[in-house]
């Protein structure tokens, strides 16, 4: 995915905010060191107020988006449904990919936001190593389109939350087929280029000869560049007087109309089209493996991305809303 012909450059401003920020009682750039991050933005309306990288990265490193990809994914469909490549969010997914039936006539029941809910009722175990587990082969497969398509119900659709790695595999098939052209070139031509990207960015793919994107975790690029997507959230899904995400898909995320309850705790009882409500702090955020975050907090009009090798021994999620509360403190004063 090339980079835009016009980025969009966020302007910078030496804040003070950060100068004796700590977090735990550690100055923050220790924290963020020891705690194996990689990189860390902190970006208020269009002005960075902090962007800094850490244990050998820098500003143009490429980042791993891990599952952040799926709220890349979701967006893709909110254009799409606008561009009229698709209805609506209540088709069903066999009104695209019809052989499902022939596979459980039960598919037919299936709609792209049960998909996109994580509620489709298609089984996904977990089991760690075992080759024969759902999460191995999403992770795994040489052929997605193939692993996909053998997918088994195992209970009706729209009953529950059950993360699901098969879903977005499912809606990049639906893409590809609604738009006639590959998810990662959908992805450059309507949104990395439209944000105004600055560096070129990859997409994943299961192997050379089946070419189907990692659907679920698969973007590569700067974290400035991720920041963007949170941006244009913040933004009314604008970039100028350009209207690159639907302001209805982007009202619907901001507002949490119509989340599912995902019983996970603290932080992450609700998911919207492939983004986690925060609703104590009401904010929502994408996250992927190893605590890869793009946080908005529309309060303050925050935007923060974190990346990092793991976790570092944090819990990401409380920490970034306790962030976004005391930079918000510190701007009202």
């Amino acid at each position: 995915m090339k980079a835009s012909d016009q980025p969009y450059i966020f302007a910078t401003e030496e804040s003070e905010i950060f100068d004796n920020f700590t977090i735990d009682n550690t100055q923050i750039e220790t924290y963020l060191e020891e705690s194996n991050t990689t990189a860390f933005i902190v970006l208020h309306n269009d002005t960075l107020l902090y962007e800094g990288y850490f244990n050998g990265s820098n500003r143009e490193a490429i980042q791993a988006s891990l599952s952040v990809a799926k709220s890349f994914s979701s967006t893709l469909v909110g254009i799409a449904i606008d561009e009229g490549f698709i209805s609506n969010l209540d088709e069903p997914v066999t009104a695209y990919i019809p052989e499902l039936l022939e596979r459980d006539q039960r598919f037919g029941n299936i709609t792209l936001r049960h998909l996109i809910m994580m509620s489709s009722g298609i089984r996904f175990e977990r089991e760690g190593t075992n080759p024969f587990s759902d999460d191995f082969i999403t992770s795994h497969s040489p052929d997605l389109r193939r692993a996909v398509l053998n997918t088994d119900i195992v209970e009706d659709p729209g009953k529950r939350y059950h993360y699901n790695d098969y879903n977005p595999q499912l809606l990049g098939m639906v893409l590809e087929r609604a738009t006639g052209m590959s998810v990662s070139e959908y992805l450059e031509t309507r949104l990395w280029k439209p944000m105004g990207a600055e560096g070129d960015g990859s997409w994943d793919l299961d192997s050379e000869r089946s070419g189907f994107e990692r659907m679920s975790v698969g973007i590569n690029g700067r974290a400035v560049d991720f920041a963007k997507l949170g941006w244009l959230y913040l933004n009314g899904g604008k970039v100028g007087d350009r209207q690159v995400i639907p302001q209805a898909w982007v009202n619907q995320i901001s507002r949490g109309t119509d989340a599912i309850f995902t019983n996970r705790g603290e932080h992450t009882n609700y998911y919207l089209n492939y983004w986690f409500l925060d609703v104590e702090n009401r904010a929502y955020y994408a996250e992927g493996n190893f605590c890869q975050f793009i946080y908005v907090y529309p309060a303050a009009d925050l935007v923060l991305v974190r990346h990092g090798f793991d976790c570092g021994g944090t819990y990401w999620t409380g920490l970034l809303g306790d962030i976004a509360v005391a930079i918000e403190a510190e701007l009202n004063q």
